[in-house]
């Protein structure tokens, strides 16, 4: 792989799932000369959904470009679904990025990028039916892979989709390596996905995504940025 940093942008925001990031991260930064920063518009702390606080690295502005670029998913992503800058940053990462990844809802801000037109997509189950908004074929499985678009279902799929990095830039032999250094070794435990959960379960759940969704204006972003999501009309980042 040479000796030259991979360099490995995550963008967070306030309201991120933790997880989401925190899984991959934990795995991608285990590979040889990588570098895993933080990325958002200010170098203000950023207070993730349960209110933990992480510190960027970097602002969006200083224009560094990244090897693999990862958006990681929550509720208020639908906010950069709708923000400008987030989705021309994105664009101008897009070009020149060896991958271009997401977990959970992260997709959905990479699709209002215009960036998931024409790929399969995953997305968490919960929101994946917004993909089609934007030109991407959703797809349920944990980890899609679509050329050099990755994208991860929800939450905790993203340390297997850590692992699928891991394995495509060095190997099985390195991914399993990491895979046993962090006692990775999930139970099947029936459940953890709506086609495995019981009926009553997923109810209850769509009705708390539902509920939010619509209870913090959520949904409306998602639509606004479908109304007015044109691959003609996306400006490019200068």
């Amino acid at each position: 792989m040479g000796n030259s940093i991979y360099k490995i942008g995550i963008l967070v925001f306030p309201g991120v799932t933790q997880l989401d990031f925190t899984g991959p991260a934990e795995i991608m930064a285990r590979m040889p000369n990588t570098k895993v920063s933080l990325v958002w518009k200010t170098l203000d702390p950023v207070k993730s959904q349960f209110g933990l606080k992480f510190h960027p690295d970097v602002k969006i502005s200083e224009n560094v470009q990244y090897d693999l670029i990862l958006v990681p998913g929550g509720f208020d992503c639908a906010r950069l679904m709708i923000d400008p800058d987030i989705l021309a940053w994105l664009q101008h990462q897009s070009e020149s990025v060896e991958y271009l990844t997401s977990v959970c809802t992260g997709s959905l801000v990479l699709a209002a990028a215009g960036l998931l037109n024409g790929y399969k997509a995953g997305c968490h189950w919960g929101w994946i039916e917004h993909l089609s908004k934007f030109g991407a074929n959703p797809t349920r499985e944990r980890v899609v892979i679509d050329r050099n678009r990755i994208t991860a279902a929800g939450v905790t799929s993203g340390i297997d989709f850590g692992l699928e990095v891991v394995r495509r830039r060095y190997g099985l032999n390195l991914a399993e390596q990491i895979a046993l250094s962090i006692e990775y070794d999930p139970s099947h435990v029936s459940g953890g996905t709506p086609e495995t959960a019981r009926a009553e379960i997923v109810d209850s759940v769509k009705g708390r995504i539902t509920n939010l969704n619509k209870s913090e204006g959520y949904i409306h972003m998602i639509d606004y940025a479908a109304r007015n999501f044109s691959l003609t009309t996306l400006k490019p980042w200068n």
